[in-house]
């Protein structure tokens, strides 16, 4: 494995971070883009991503343009991302393993760096389009400090903080003490029960707060907020599809605390500061949890098993011996249920709440 920092001739002006995954990991790669920013002050910086991911970026200070990738390529789509990118740059960075990631890379710099798969995994050439490359850990390392190790192939400081995306126009939504709530992740598997959400609801309204709630614009996402809405205390406020990611993040800011499950929109909360409440099933908070704001160690924040709480960020896991089993749910499905989900009591929640915002 090639760890040695590669030596380079002279600091690279133009550089180029290809991050094609969802929304949440393009938001974690923005503690690279700092890294970067910070030892190449001159250096113009490209991000490669898709383009329902932009928004997550916008108006960061360390990005310098966006290359839009279409989704579903087309032929025609093929040719005119090769032409943008096409040995533009001096240095690609791929901040995945996946065949397109590793091609654009190739594709735009004569030197390169990135991740790749393990020999025992299909894929294992991918190495030599790199002058050099890390072998992707799946489990043991948490996804900032994943991409975080890059810099080492640079010999750069990393920096540990993310940047949340940022406007100056948003929303003064409500003169009264809120919380928000995210209720809907892009998959069932990660859901609570509606009826944990509707408990917690009604006690955040005993506690004289009001409820605002995020959502995205999906129609099934959408439809499930109005009905679970009728529920809810009658000022809550539904805000689902009307807002700019950066609106999104400055209503948040301002909140008393967060809720959601393990999604992206709860990374983005984490970024912001706010106190996040985040509930977890399946997946593996060593890897996934959300980052916490002034976390500066090269450790992962958060153990595999049990509830935890790290600077703004509480954690709450649900009980089961097979937790974490990094499986989409019971059936193995991304619109499973996960019975660790549906085991976290609504007092469990409550007394995390109650720790947070006293």
């Amino acid at each position: 494995m090639t760890t040695s920092p590669l030596f380079l001739k002279k600091k690279p002006q133009r550089i180029l971070v290809i991050s094609l995954r969802f929304l949440g990991d393009t938001l974690l790669t923005t503690a690279l883009l700092n890294s970067l920013k910070k030892a190449y002050p001159k250096a113009e910086i490209d991000v490669l991503v898709y383009k329902s991911n932009a928004l997550i970026l916008e108006n960061n200070p360390a990005i310098s343009n966006y290359i839009i990738s279409p989704q579903k390529l087309t032929k025609l789509a093929y040719i005119n991302l090769f032409k943008q990118i096409f040995r533009r740059y001096d240095l690609s960075i791929s901040t995945q393993t996946g065949d397109r990631p590793t091609l654009y890379a190739f594709l735009a710099a004569s030197t390169r760096i990135g991740l790749v798969p393990s020999r025992q995994e299909t894929g294992w050439f991918k190495r030599y389009f790199f002058q050099r490359w890390l072998v992707f850990d799946e489990v043991k390392t948490h996804t900032v400090l994943e991409l975080l190790r890059l810099c080492q192939l640079l010999a750069i400081e990393p920096v540990y903080e993310l940047t949340p995306p940022s406007t100056e126009k948003y929303p003064d939504i409500t003169t009264k003490p809120y919380v928000v709530m995210h209720i809907m992740p892009q998959w069932r598997y990660k859901q609570w029960t509606s009826e944990g959400w509707i408990g917690i609801a009604k006690y955040l309204e005993q506690q004289g707060l009001q409820i605002v709630l995020s959502g995205s614009p999906a129609k099934n996402e959408m439809d499930y907020l109005t009905t679970i809405q009728k529920q809810f205390p009658t000022d809550t406020i539904n805000l689902a599809g009307q807002l700019s990611l950066s609106q999104l993040a400055k209503v948040i800011e301002k909140a008393q605390l967060f809720i959601g499950p393990d999604t992206g929109i709860t990374h983005l909360a984490a970024a912001t500061g706010v106190k996040t409440l985040a509930l977890f099933g399946p997946s593996d908070p060593v890897k996934w949890s959300p980052w916490p704001k002034n976390y500066h160690v090269n450790l992962p924040p958060f153990h595999s098993k049990g509830s935890q709480q790290v600077n703004n960020i509480y954690l709450i896991q649900g009980k089961k011996s097979c937790v974490p089993c990094y499986l989409e749910g019971c059936e193995k499905h991304q619109q499973s249920y996960s019975a660790c989900l549906d085991a976290i009591t609504i007092e469990e929640v409550k007394k995390t709440i109650e720790t947070a915002l006293n």
